[in-house]
């Protein structure tokens, strides 16, 4: 068996891991997830939350492991389960821990086993592609374009994050930028969730709408001032792929 079935087998195993993982979460708080609307019901799921401990904590964590390396598993999700566990500032607390040990061991395993490994977890078109393109190769400006993107809902994150070990970045400044860019999609997500705990559904959507109103014009003003439009050009090229 070569190395690229191997590896398909492992995300296959990984994939039916998290599977099961999720229902067997589902299955232990659907109980208690279903009567979140009354006061009771927000008890019993915080008891069943502090009663798995470590044990919960752990297997969140797995969970975001497996979401960085499968990528299909969107981010937001698990953001919003961790705030709905461990409230808005404990969730965003966690997963913003969870994403720097994350990011940091990929990007140096990329360092220091170059190309070979982001092609077994990647597409290898797709990381060519980004790689040899003018825009990625500018150590001036990598670090804005980097920023850019992980501020960004919806850009290809994890992706980045393999890649980023192959591009003229300086690690720790790599480290900070895929860790703290998130923080407006993170906070927003756990802070949501901790708002569906206690059953207050508007609050989680004008969290959002905030938050997306924040990003929005954030973007305008980096556009406005890009004169070379450097953000279009780098988003046609990760929407090419």
């Amino acid at each position: 068996m070569n190395r690229k079935d191997k590896i398909k087998i492992f995300k296959i195993l990984l994939m039916v891991l998290v599977i099961f993982i999720l229902i067997g979460i589902t299955l232990y708080l659907f109980p208690v997830i279903k009567n979140l609307s009354t006061t009771e019901g927000q008890m019993d799921f915080k008891n069943k939350v502090n009663e798995s401990g470590f044990l919960g904590l752990l297997t969140l964590f797995g969970l975001q492991i497996a979401q960085v390396f499968l990528f299909i598993l969107p981010g937001e999700p698990l953001e919003i389960l961790a705030g709905m566990c461990y409230g808005g500032i404990g969730g965003t607390i966690f997963i913003t821990v969870s994403v720097f040990i994350i990011s940091t061991i990929i990007f140096f395993v990329v360092r220091k086993l170059g190309r070979k490994f982001v092609y077994d977890f990647c597409s290898e078109e797709k990381v060519k592609k980004i790689e040899n393109s003018k825009l990625f190769k500018n150590a001036e400006t990598i670090e804005s374009i980097m920023f850019i993107l992980f501020i960004i809902p919806g850009t290809p994150k994890d992706l980045l994050v393999y890649i980023a070990g192959l591009l003229p970045i300086k690690p720790f400044r790599f480290i900070m930028i895929s860790t703290f860019a998130r923080l407006p999609s993170v906070i927003s997500s756990t802070f949501a969730g901790s708002n569906l705990v206690v059953g207050d559904w508007k609050m989680s959507l004008i969290i959002y709408a905030i938050t997306f109103a924040i990003v929005g014009l954030i973007i305008f003003i980096i556009n406005k001032f890009d004169k070379n439009k450097t953000t279009s050009k780098v988003l046609e090229t990760l929407k090419n792929d």
